[in-house]
């Protein structure tokens, strides 16, 4: 498998809550960190130094009733975690990866990929590491151990450890004592702080902060490892290295429309990638509808610019989860089928612009067009709010290999052309890269440009445990 493929996930960590609420408030906050990761999640508990915890594939809501968190225990400390992987998942691939070592227990739930995840692997199992599950998290959990064995403390042995590991990760630690949170030197996945009740809480989006009502703090800046424990909170900067480069997914597509990262507003920013469209790729038409969810921002936007009135194109069928973040193209395509319906009424007989936030692989976008032409629209002009992509990914965003973007194989009007529209247009490079607005934030645009802050990994061959033992 490419490692163009990579994961998206959600993490949250509390410390400080009463022994009633932490296992709770966690599970409401991973339900708020839902559409980041729908394949299976967990969450550990931290009663008094002894970790508790359970993680099965599945929603949230499918994983974890009253019985199952009530059995959880409680405690002052909580770690939880919602995953999405490109290949099939099982139990032993979910977290938090909770791990028992010669000097204690430590729980890791991380969001991210490491791009030297091949050489790390290789040299560990070369010193006798056994993998079962094959996770970054599960990766990251042996150097970090390897190095407490040397280390005065858990928060020492991960920043020696970020000297070896490379790539995205955004992740949160717990020790039988302390709550760790660190993100990595460059900044390509989100990870905030807030305050509840006198507690701490780390998460992925502010969206889980609001869940379980929480105030946000601030964001855990690039490189920094924030530890908090009896003695209060702690930073370590010593990886910092200035400004960082969010990946821009982040706000085009990933995270929840009423998060805010890194000072931006999510709703805001797809409503201005919504506006430089409509400037940079105007259309004749009659009314402007959005695909669910990511693109009803900008559609919007679209539609304020334009002045083509706004209108409600789709229902969705809120029991299904994201097409895009299902591993297999044969699921997304089945899934789509019951995921939206189209309101007749809004395009029948009308010129429609319809937005969305990208166009990866172009089977899903194909048949949504289809769906609007069978339900009567005159004539359908899509409008992307991002870049062509024509790069893979190595930091986390399941893009997959060059050979399979749509974009590196076929001119924009072929896409369109295949896809069905009479037209189409997608946000230029440098508007995606003014969709924060006036602030300092710096984005990581390697899916569209090639350009990466990081260099890219070798190819990873075929794990030899993979293979049937005639084709080795």
């Amino acid at each position: 498998m490419s490692r163009g493929l990579g994961e998206e996930c959600g993490v949250f960590g509390i410390y400080g809550q009463g022994a009633q609420d932490g296992p709770e408030l966690t599970y409401l906050a991973l339900y708020a960190l839902q559409h980041r990761g729908q394949q299976s999640c967990g969450i550990a508990v931290n009663d008094d130094g002894v970790i508790n915890y359970y993680r099965d594939i599945g929603l949230v809501p499918e994983v974890f009733d009253k019985e199952r968190l009530q059995r959880l225990g409680a405690g002052r400390m909580a770690l939880g975690h919602v995953r999405y992987s490109h290949s099939p998942g099982n139990r032993a691939s979910a977290q938090p990866l909770v791990v028992r070592h010669v000097k204690g227990t430590m729980a890791i739930a991380h969001n991210g990929n490491l791009t030297n995840a091949a050489q790390l692997r290789e040299d560990l199992e070369m010193q006798g590491a056994i993998f079962h599950a094959g996770t970054n998290a599960e990766l990251m959990s042996h150097i970090i151990i390897k190095e407490r064995l040397g280390s005065d403390s858990i928060e020492q042995a991960l920043e020696k450890a970020m000297h070896r590991i490379e790539g995205a990760y955004s992740l949160v630690i717990m020790s039988p004592s302390k709550l760790i949170a660190a993100r990595d030197p460059i900044g390509f996945r989100p990870l905030c702080m807030g305050e509840i009740g006198g507690g701490v809480v780390f998460a992925s989006e502010t969206c889980a902060l609001d869940a379980i009502g929480a105030k946000f703090v601030r964001d855990i800046e690039p490189g920094e490892i924030v530890v908090v424990s009896s003695e209060g909170i702690r930073s370590i900067r010593t990886h910092m290295r200035g400004v960082g480069k969010l990946c821009v997914f982040e706000l085009i597509y990933f995270a929840r429309p009423d998060s805010v990262i890194e000072g931006v507003s999510v709703h805001g920013a797809r409503l201005e990638a919504g506006k430089l469209l409509a400037r940079e790729q105007p259309a004749q038409a009659d009314v402007v509808i959005g695909v669910p969810d990511s693109g009803l921002d900008a559609a919007l936007g679209f539609s304020r610019e334009s002045g083509i009135p706004y209108g409600v194109g789709f229902i969705k069928n809120r029991y299904i989860g994201r097409t895009f973040i299902q591993p297999g193209q044969s699921q997304r395509e089945t899934s789509l089928g019951i995921k939206l319906n189209v309101i007749a009424d809004t395009i029948k007989g009308k010129r429609v612009v319809l937005v969305d936030d990208s166009i990866v692989r172009g089977t899903t976008c194909g048949r949504i067009v289809g769906l609007i032409r069978q339900a009567g629209a005159a004539q359908v002009h899509m409008r992307i709010s991002s870049p062509p992509f024509r790069h893979p990914c190595y930091f986390g965003t399941d893009i997959d290999a060059r050979e399979k973007l749509i974009a590196n194989r076929m001119s924009v009007p072929e896409i369109a052309e295949k896809i069905g529209v009479d037209s189409l247009g997608y946000l230029s490079v440098e508007a995606a890269g003014k969709i924060a607005g006036d602030t300092n934030i710096s984005f990581c645009d390697g899916c569209f440009t090639g350009d990466y802050p990081l260099a890219e990994p070798s190819p990873e061959p075929k794990s030899k445990f993979e293979q049937p033992i005639s084709g080795r």
